[in-house]
């Protein structure tokens, strides 16, 4: 599956040329904003520079071929957690319906909210290892930026490729610049919470040891936020 479907990006990449054009493709991580900016790159004008590659969240940067831009998004790693476990939780109503396979379902008879999880996570014992084994069963609040970018050696031979990284922090004031690397004229975020597939979330406030267990388990994806950092300056 994966050959096959580098060889086809690969032949998209090389029509592009043969018309003057490049691919941009966008690498849509999970619970990061990334159904918000592909709607928003929907509704704009055709670049005349880009062709633009809006994948699914099963593309890697290593499907991609070199040479060609990409981009992405990237979220507080915890924050993402919370996102991730609400969407999930809600089998991603309003906007999708994926039922929960066996092992989310277990998770979520144990934890009923996003809280408890990391409260377990910070215990010992028992509810220690059932919040471990919730933690690898919840999709996306399994995943980590790294599965989608390999290791820091090949996220950084792949950096000249990056042509933008958005923060969700900052994505509204960022969107100007995104537009303007893209040949595209202004972008704008859709406010309405379904089509934006935001959740009602957003102000959870996990208490302080439970916050610090999620950071503790996110460390590898805190190390790539910020490399996402120092490499965005760079840009």
């Amino acid at each position: 599956m994966g050959r096959l479907r580098q060889a086809r990006f690969a032949l998209v990449s090389l029509n592009a040329r043969v018309h003057h054009r490049r691919v941009a493709h966008f690498l849509h991580i999970g619970k990061n904003a990334g159904t918000a900016l592909k709607r928003a790159l929907r509704e704009a004008p055709d670049s005349e520079q880009y062709q633009l590659a809006m994948h699914t969240h099963g593309v890697r940067m290593t499907d991609l071929p070199r040479g060609d831009k990409f981009f992405f998004i990237v979220r507080d790693p915890v924050d993402r957690f919370t996102s991730a476990f609400y969407s999930r939780l809600r089998q991603g109503a309003p906007r999708f319906h994926q039922p929960w396979t066996e092992a989310e379902a277990r998770a979520f008879a144990r934890f009923r909210d996003a809280t408890s999880l990391a409260a377990a996570l910070a215990d010992d014992g028992e509810p220690h290892d059932a919040a471990v084994d919730a933690m690898h069963s919840i999709e996306h609040v399994r995943t980590s930026y790294w599965d989608w970018f390999g290791d820091p050696s090949a996220f950084e031979r792949r950096s000249p490729d990056v042509l933008w990284i958005g923060f969700t922090e900052h994505l509204d004031g960022q969107l100007p610049d995104l537009a303007a690397r893209l040949g595209l004229g202004a972008l704008a975020l859709p406010s309405d919470e379904t089509a934006a597939h935001r959740g009602t979330n957003r102000d959870v406030v996990l208490p302080a040891e439970a916050r610090d267990a999620l950071t503790a388990w996110y460390a590898r994806d805190y190390d790539f936020v910020a490399r996402c950092r120092d490499l965005s300056v760079r840009l």
